[in-house]
Parts: structure tokens; sequence; C-alpha cells
């Protein structure tokens, strides 16, 4: 299919072999004429006459068929209830109406196709005009190398896509005449910059998390080492686009024996049928890797379209998946999709997928994402590794065929089936965190789910623009209110960003005593309006405590309990001053608290808090905010230059679910409780760090830990 001159004509011709070969889609049982003929109880031996009664016999009313009309529109799938049930108000049999919606569907999938066809004719008819009068332009052009003809044969599909670019826009505005005579020998190719992340070195025998993760402290990063494809590997990379998008539609599709029930409602996969019925798909398993796979779904607050641009756009999937994504870049886009929408697009991405722990490594991946719509309307997203293009590379996360499917449901909802199944080494996990890890939750579909379920309902709050009876006096416009839940986005990404096992981070143990050593790191501020400038500590550490995740939620999240455990608010009383709802759960929700100080020659303390929880997690995250500053938030003011350092707690439950009382919960009953902090210790960026800053740091973070210890035990007793 694929021939190794593809590309060498225009851009067009791989949207064209794309989009081809995206039309090989099981059809939704559509039925012809004869089949109708058959299932109804014809023969194909009947003579003229009587066949030509029974299509008189079928022929449908104005009324029958502007009822059927609309309902399609509402819904072209309707089960055997609603089939009957409209079956019934226009005095047709079930099976009549079933047909009836076959035959539309076929009618509207060729609509589509011949208006897909359309698009891409004249698309192609505009880049080959195009691309000819870039040739007629280019025909005395010259290689500033050699002096010689220059070769058209021998550009690669970026330089061709660029050069027709620059003579488009040259003709258009006029100011790029001399870009198409310049002669680029090399393919301009998107590296991954450097990552900003300080080491500290205390201590000689300090530990940094190269060593704790087995690459023998050379801090090796996969996501630095990988490049944007070569022109030979393109064609490669939409196969196994294409295949994966197969695959990925069978397997969200498919039930028993592929799928198995698993614990906590989460389907889990049967590698032995998996193998039978996927025997090609990536390659075998490489030695060492262990498979993980799982799939969940949700009704999502959310229409499909919007979905899907979050998905492929790499700055919003990182932010809505923050808690899951601490890095992520697109490398090359080879499609932007067709028709004006991500229909087709594919594009080459590295991420790196964390838990919001320095005890859990996280997981890097180079793969292809590719997104469809299909004929029915629904839209699937899909990535696949691309180890297998950098052989020199050694990973230790591969991603099988991932992804999710997104159908539009009635009042801008969407329904959401994910899929996930990587192969991955992951020994070096820290001991109270392998059974969450083990059991699928901790990277597995639910989390995905879980979280874009929680995220959308957010979004969804933030575009209110009521002020509702929740959001305390404070707040008195709805620019007010969309600002500060702006400026709790911001801070809930930066805390997610700075707390797990990042490869760009440089994490420092500062004690070898166990589960709870604390590990710092630190960042030098300068020119960030999103931050105060001078030298930023960030000390983490995670720990077990035996109580249910719920209760640590709703303990460590309560103002008025905040005093047994906040060590900064020095024992004043805590008032929350604005409170703004945004999610199901009561406990999703940004707080603007108030630290009133016993001591009257102490200025009260603001400080911001974000809490929220899904079936997976919890977090509560806070920030000492500026009250001057903050006035400007709550009046509608620019949020992005308010400075913030977030601190916080991320609550994970410690394994898989068990049953009480007939309700399935996550975890054994306890908790796995990562405390982070990040403090300014200089206000000068260039000033050399204190060991004395370090220690009271560290013991501030341990003095939290142990508080928090005393209360658990306290409310257990």
């Amino acid at each position: 299919m694929f021939s190794p001159n593809m590309f060498d004509s225009s851009p067009s011709m791989f949207e064209s072999e794309l989009t081809g070969r995206n039309r090989i889609d099981d059809d939704y049982d559509n039925k012809s004429g004869t089949e109708m003929d058959a299932l109804s109880g014809d023969d194909h031996d009947q003579d003229t006459s009587q066949r030509s009664k029974r299509k008189r016999y079928h022929r449908h009313t104005q009324r029958q068929i502007q009822e059927m009309e609309a309902f399609f529109k509402e819904c072209p799938h309707p089960d055997d209830k609603q089939r009957k049930e409209l079956g019934r108000d226009l005095g047709l049999e079930p099976l009549q109406v079933k047909f009836w919606f076959q035959n539309k569907r076929t009618q509207m999938k060729a609509q589509v196709e011949r208006h897909e066809n359309a698009l891409l004719k004249a698309d192609n008819e505009r880049l080959r005009a195009e691309n000819n009068r870039y040739k007629e332009a280019l025909g005395n052009a010259t290689c500033h190398n050699c002096g010689g003809q220059a070769a058209l044969g021998e550009m690669s599909f970026d330089e061709q896509h660029l050069r027709i670019e620059n003579a488009r826009l040259r003709e258009e505005i006029g100011r790029m005449s001399g870009s198409a005579t310049k002669y680029v020998r090399n393919s301009m190719r998107t590296s991954l910059p450097r990552l900003p992340g300080g080491a500290i070195n205390f201590d000689t025998h300090s530990g940094f998390v190269g060593e704790m993760y087995g690459d023998g402290g050379g801090g090796g990063d996969f996501l630095r080492s990988v490049s944007g494809p070569t022109e030979a590997d393109k064609p490669m990379i939409v196969e196994l686009a294409v295949a994966a998008m197969e695959e990925l539609m069978r397997m969200a599709q498919s039930g028993v024996p592929l799928w198995v029930p698993g614990e906590n409602s989460m389907d889990t996969l049967n590698e032995e049928e998996y193998l039978r019925t996927f025997p090609r798909g990536i390659g075998p398993k490489p030695l060492g890797l262990r498979s993980e796979a799982s799939r969940d779904s949700a009704v999502i607050i959310m229409n499909s379209v919007s979905l899907v641009e979050i998905l492929m756009d790499v700055n919003q999937w990182s932010r809505v998946f923050c808690g899951i994504v601490s890095r992520a870049m697109t490398l090359e886009v080879l499609s932007t999709g067709v028709a004006g929408n991500c229909n087709g697009a594919l594009q080459v991405m590295t991420a790196e997928f964390q838990v919001p722990s320095p005890l859990v490594p996280t997981r890097e991946n180079y793969f292809v994402r590719y997104c469809k719509q299909h004929i029915d309307g629904t839209w699937a997203v899909v990535d696949v590794s691309l180890d297998n293009l950098l052989p020199s590379l050694i990973s230790k996360c591969r991603r099988r065929p991932s992804g999710c499917l997104i159908q539009e449901l009635p009042n801008g909802y969407s329904k959401v089936i994910w899929v996930e199944h990587v192969e991955v080494d992951d020994r070096a996990v820290h001991n109270i965190y392998r059974p969450l890890v083990d059991s699928g939750l901790a990277f597995g579909a639910k989390r995905w789910v879980a979280t874009l379920d929680r995220q959308c309902e957010r979004l969804a709050s933030s575009m209110a623009s009521n002020i509702l009876a929740g959001d305390l006096c404070v707040i008195t416009t709805p620019e007010g209110r969309k600002s500060m839940l702006k400026l709790a986005e911001r801070m809930v990404t930066s805390f997610c960003t700075g707390v797990g096992a990042s490869t760009a981070h440089a994490w420092t143990t500062l004690s070898a005593t166990g589960s709870d050593d604390v590990r710092v790191m630190t960042r030098k501020s300068m020119d960030d309006p999103g931050r105060p400038p001078g030298i930023v500590l960030s000390a983490a550490t995670s720990f077990w405590i035996p109580v249910p995740p719920k209760r640590a939620f709703g303990f460590l999240r309560d103002e008025n309990s905040r005093n047994e455990w906040d060590i900064l608010s020095n024992g004043g009383l805590v008032e929350e001053m604005a409170h703004i709802a945004n999610g199901r759960d009561p406990g999703n929700c940004v707080s603007l608290l108030r630290v009133n100080s016993g001591n009257t020659s102490q200025t009260n303390m603001l400080i911001l808090q974000e809490s929220c929880s899904d079936a997976t997690g919890s977090y509560v995250i806070y920030a000492p905010v500026d009250m001057v500053a903050m006035n400007v938030v709550l009046g509608g003011g620019d949020p992005d230059y308010v400075a913030l350092l977030p601190s916080g707690f991320a609550i994970l439950p410690d394994g898989p679910g068990h049953d009480e009382g007939g309700i399935t919960e996550i975890g054994s009953g306890g908790s796995l409780l990562t405390v982070a902090f990040q403090i300014l210790v200089d206000s000068i960026p260039n000033a050399k760090l204190s060991l004395g800053s370090v220690a009271t740091v560290s013991s501030l973070i341990k003095s939290t830990v142990e508080r928090i210890k005393a209360a658990v035990m306290c409310s257990n007793a």
C-alpha cells in the first residue's frame, strides 16, 4: 500500500493515504434490499409480481418518514425497546423500523464518503497547483553548497511542505520572495529540550534518584534522547497507527473471554485470549517486562468534540491529567486531520506518566497518537509505542494500543470507554506502593477515567456565569469567581508537576530510615511571574497511615482540624472566607482561608486551597497568598501574576478493593499519603543554599508527618 515515494509529491498524498485506510471500518450491520427481503421471510425464487407487491406493502407514509428522520438525528442506533416504541407510535413492525434505520445509516455513510472524497479531491487539486507553481519557481534554483541545480526528488517531506507553504504565503502577503530559492539539505526535526532540574549535593553519601531506579546514577532520561521520526519511518508509523486503531476498537467493544471482571469494577485482560485474538500486534513482550491491561468506562459531562480537542492538544492534555502526566511533548504532527477537525490527525509524541510520590518511578513513552471519527459518529483516539524505531534506546515501558472511544450522548454528555495496555519493568517500585501498582489502579484505565470525569466537572463549574449560594460573600462577580478558579488550577498543576519521581527532577535523600525518607530538591526562580524570585526548596515524603482514604481526605481538607497538623498556622483560628464547589463530591471545592493569629502584632494570613477527590485518589493542595494580590483576583483581575508556592497532600488507597458489607471499597483500609512542601529559602536567586535552610525544611515536614500520625491514632482510639 505504501510506496517509498509516497511523500515526494505533496503533503496531500499522505493525508489521502491515511484517509483511505480510515475507511476500513466495520459496518454497523447495514442490510441491502435483498437482505431485507430475506430477513422478512421472502424467498428469492418468488415471482416478480409478488416482490413488487411486497415492496408496495413496505412503502412508508410521509409522517412515518418524518418521525423516523427526526429520531435518527437524536439516536441513529436505536435499541430493541426504542424500535418497539417507535414502531408502536407509527404503526410499524419493529423489524420494519430496524430495516429503515439500517438503510438510513448506509445512505448517510455513502453521503459522508462522497463529501469527504470531494473535499480531498479539491484539496489535492489546490496542492497540486501550488506544487506546480513552486516547481516553476525553483526551476532555476541552484544548490548553495555545490552550485548545481537543486534536486526536488531529494527533498524530505518536511522540506517540501515548508517550501510549498512559503510559496503560498509569498503570493498572499509578498514578503517571503527569497525563501523559495533556498535549499535546505537537512530535515527539520524537533528534539526534546532538556528540562531544568537543579540538584543539591549536601552529602557525598546521599542517594540520587538515578541510583534508586537502577540506572547507575547516570541520570539517564529516555525522553531527552528521542527526536522526531525520519522520512523512512513515516510509512511504517502510518501502518502501525491504522492497525492500532483497529485493535483498540475491537478491545473496547469486546467482552468475555477477552475481558474478565476484575477488582474495583475494572475489567482486566485475559492475556492468553489476547494473544490468540491479536497474534501480530507490535511484537512479543520484551524480556523482563510485565503486562498490565485494564478497561473502564464512564459518562462524562462534556461533548465529544471538546474531549477530542483536549486529547489532541498536548498542553490541554497535560493540564487536565496533570496528576498522571508529568511531562509531554509533540515531536511532529504528521497530519492535522481533514474537514477542519481532528478526524485523521496523527502526531508523534513523548510523555512521562507518574504517581504522585517520589517512591514510584515514572513511565516514559515514545508513541504515535491517532484520532479518527467513525461512520456512526464515535470518536476514537489511540496511542501505540514506537520503541521499535529506536533500537539503540532501552525503554522500561512499552505502550500497546491504548486509548479511548468517545460516544456523543444527549445534553452534551459523552460516554467514554478507556483501555490501558502497557508492558513495564516496575521492579523499582517501593514496597508500600507495590499492591497499588500491581492492582492496576496506579496507572490503569480507572484512574484515567476518574480523573477525566472530575476535571470535566471542574471545567463546567469554572464556565458557570452565576454566583452560587455556596460562593461566600467575598466573591461578588462571575469574573472574580473565574479568576480564583484559574489561580487554583495553576496551583494544582504546579504541585503535581513537582511531587513525583520525574526524571526531570534530581531528588536528594536526606535520610535512610525507611519508607518515610524525606527527599529534597532545589530550583532557582527568576523572571517567572507565577513564582517568587529566589531559591525554592521542595521537600516530599510518602508514608502509610491506618485510615481509609476518604477519612484522611476529610481530615486534611477541614479547616476546623487544620491547627492539628499545620505548623504554619501557629495555632490560629482558621476561617473560610470563600467557597466554590466544583464537582458532585462535596469535598471537591476551592476555598479561600484566613488564619486569624492570636497575636495582634502579626498580620492575618490568607491561604488558597483546592481539595478534590475521585474513586482512585484525592488531593488537598494549598498555598499562602498575598492579601493585596488576592483582592485583585477576587475583583476579576489577571491571576497569572500572583506568585504561588504550593504545598499539600496526595492521598491514594493502599491497594486493590475489598468487599465491605456488600459495597466494594478501594484499598485494604489504609492510605498512602504523600506530603510535599515548596518553600522560598532565599529571595536572591544566585545565593548559596545553607544547610540550615535544608535542616529547617526537613524538620518542618517531619513534624507535620508526626502530627498527622498522632491525630490519626487519636481518631482510631
